[in-house]
């Protein structure tokens, strides 16, 4: 039986429990090209979106143990020297895939910043605030949520800083 393209995710219910306003985004599940970078601008370019406004979750460990909750554009690649001097680490390392839904609760493709197990860090991109909206995960594959960047970043109580490789 097919899911029902209106059923509320996790992400939404926290939104809307902390009131903040999103639209909420469905797409087809299914095979997209590999990797995070590609398959990030292959859903933001499904759903019509400009793949700079869709952010993509990744999940890092600084050498002090603590984990940390990155996002950044879908085209880009997070530079892992900027992203551990904005964690104020001497090192940070993505997370095992394997390890992703242990440490989020969410699986790969389907991590947002919204909702994890516990509450980690969180980093955006330094251009996050300068959109009208953004795109995250709505917490699983096949669903995103268009949030306002400013209230997002509040409610998350997230820092921004420039952490892509350029």
């Amino acid at each position: 039986m097919a899911k029902k393209k209106d059923e509320k995710t996790n992400v939404m219910r926290i939104l809307d429990q902390k009131k903040v306003p999103y639209t909420p985004h469905f797409y087809e599940e299914g095979e997209g090209p590999e990797g995070t970078r590609e398959y990030g601008v292959h859903v933001a370019q499904s759903l019509g979106q400009d793949p700079a406004r869709a952010f993509k979750t990744l999940v890092a460990r600084g050498a002090s143990g603590g984990y940390y909750v990155f996002d950044i554009p879908a085209p880009e690649n997070l530079d892992l020297k900027k992203a551990a001097r904005a964690a104020g680490e001497k090192s940070v390392e993505l997370a095992a895939v394997k390890d992703i839904t242990a440490i989020t609760g969410y699986i790969r493709g389907g991590c947002s910043p919204v909702g994890m197990k516990k509450p980690y860090p969180v980093i955006f991109h330094e251009t996050a605030p300068n959109y009208e909206t953004i795109y995250i995960s709505a917490g699983k594959i096949g669903a995103q949520v268009e949030v306002e960047p400013k209230a997002l970043l509040a409610f998350l109580k997230a820092a921004t800083a420039d952490i892509v490789v350029r």
